[in-house]
């Protein structure tokens, strides 16, 4: 198509995009998308094709594409006050409407809740609580904190350490000291082919205490996981996990911090995953589906348990040295209580259960028996498909093929976008939670249909 301007052009000579090989973009050897407009589970870009987004844009759009009821509310809070700040006590009508509203759906024991921008700084305040609240409780040492190996918890300096990524370690002097990791609960990937799912847990419950042991307990301050494991292959945990892994912390006086910035708001078919999964976290961090991204907005919950300790520390040192400039922002919060409204209006968290089983069945149906397939997984509206090389032995194909970058290249000419997840040849599926039992079929569909023809 032919158009009188240059913005693909200044696209490629301007623009840094994050996450991209950033040579082969500015060669034009890399794919471009100008995406401008999208309704339901479908966005549009400026070519006019049309494609069914069945990543959510990046797990977040969580009430679909187009919903005027959030950009109305967007609008109506910027004509009557686009910012204010938070500091010494400001608030606005929206922000103090949506922390109450997060807290009436959030767990029982948790009690206020921090804003900020995005997941990656929600858990930079995660962090910086942590250690404040030890210092307060008179533990200096107790600072340490353990994720797990093919987390996701951002990309800052502290949040990078966290995540358990190689592609956000290398070459940024990444993970920092403080960071230490212990196995991910990743079932497919067990050593010992003979495991049950429950001994896989005690495995991953076991690492954990003998990490502890040669750390010392004493200067571990808390665990951070995902309810289910996301970036790092859309990874549900295995049976038993969460319960043995709380056991562990509970008898060391290690705190639990629950990255809910996928699976907050619904996106497991309940509206935390820490709900779903028998958590009780001392923070839960949440973003994406706080807005389902129609404007930025990220927060930090903090339990009960915590925020005494955070009051007794403001009585002892003064006003608490954190905030961002943009913290509890009127727009982003306007567009998280119209957000939360829709999610219950149009029932999205039952339809993430029950329209995701169907989904995740489906894709099973489809392509669980094929000889390259080595698992199909996932929980509530997330779904992933493992390829391997052999798949009774589960030996896994050498990432150098990219097969499933081929696999969602190929899906992406069929009129559906999935995601190509690193560290291994998965493809990854997070919809929007509106999406219908049609087009869950319209996408495994296309998934098999690409799957064939990159490996037969």
């Amino acid at each position: 198509m032919l158009r009188n301007d240059l913005l693909e052009q200044w696209d490629r000579e301007n623009f840094f995009h994050p996450s991209t090989h950033l040579a082969q973009f500015a060669r034009g050897e890399a794919p471009q998308r100008v995406v401008t407009g999208g309704e339901g589970v479908f966005i549009e870009d400026r070519e006019g094709n049309r494609l069914l987004d069945a990543f959510a844009g990046l797990y977040c759009v969580n009430v679909g594409y187009g919903r005027r009821e959030i950009a109305e509310a967007i609008a109506r809070q910027a004509q009557e006050l686009a910012y204010y700040h938070a500091y010494v006590g400001h608030g606005t009508e929206a922000s103090i409407t949506l922390s109450k509203m997060i807290l009436d759906r959030a767990p029982a024991h948790m009690s206020k809740v921090y804003f900020g921008l995005s997941g990656s700084d929600a858990n930079e305040t995660n962090i910086k609580l942590i250690w404040y609240y030890n210092n307060i409780l008179g533990r200096p040492e107790k600072k340490k904190i353990i994720s797990r190996w093919r987390g996701y918890h951002g990309s800052g300096l502290m949040t990078g350490s966290l995540t358990g990524l190689e592609l956000f370690h290398k070459k940024f002097d990444l993970p920092l000291a403080q960071v230490i990791h212990t196995e991910a609960p990743y079932y497919y990937r067990r050593a010992d082919d003979a495991m049950s799912e429950e001994e896989f847990s005690a495995h991953c419950a076991a690492e954990l205490e003998a990490l502890i042991a040669r750390e010392g307990a004493d200067t571990i301050a808390a665990f951070i996981g995902e309810p289910v494991l996301g970036t790092g292959g859309i990874v549900p945990p295995p049976a038993g996990y969460w319960e043995a892994i709380q056991a562990v912390l509970e008898r060391h006086d290690i705190l639990l911090v629950a990255d809910e910035v996928v699976t907050g708001f619904g996106r497991l078919g309940t509206m935390f995953g820490s709900e779903h999964y028998g958590l009780r976290p001392d923070l839960i961090t949440i973003a994406k589906g706080l807005t389902s991204a129609y404007a930025p907005l990220s927060g930090s919950i903090v339990s009960e348990k915590m925020w005494k300790v955070l009051e007794q520390g403001t009585d002892e040192n003064g006003p608490i040295g954190h905030g961002w400039t943009y913290s509890a922002h009127p727009i982003g919060a306007a567009a998280g209580v119209a957000n939360l409204k829709l999610i219950d209006e149009l029932d999205l968290v039952r339809n993430a259960g029950e329209t995701g089983a169907h989904f995740l069945g489906a894709m099973r149906d489809a392509l669980g028996g094929h000889a390259h397939v080595g698992e199909v997984r996932g929980e509530g509206m997330l779904c992933a498909v493992e390829l391997a090389e052999d798949r009774a032995a589960r030996r896994l194909y050498d990432p150098a093929g990219k097969l499933a970058p081929q696999v969602v290249g190929e899906m992406a000419r069929q009129g559906v976008i999935a995601r190509a997840m690193p560290q291994g040849d998965i493809i990854g599926f997070a919809p929007p939670l509106c999406l219908t039992r049609a087009e869950a079929d319209r996408v495994v569909e296309v998934t098999a249909q690409a799957v064939r023809a990159v490996l037969g």
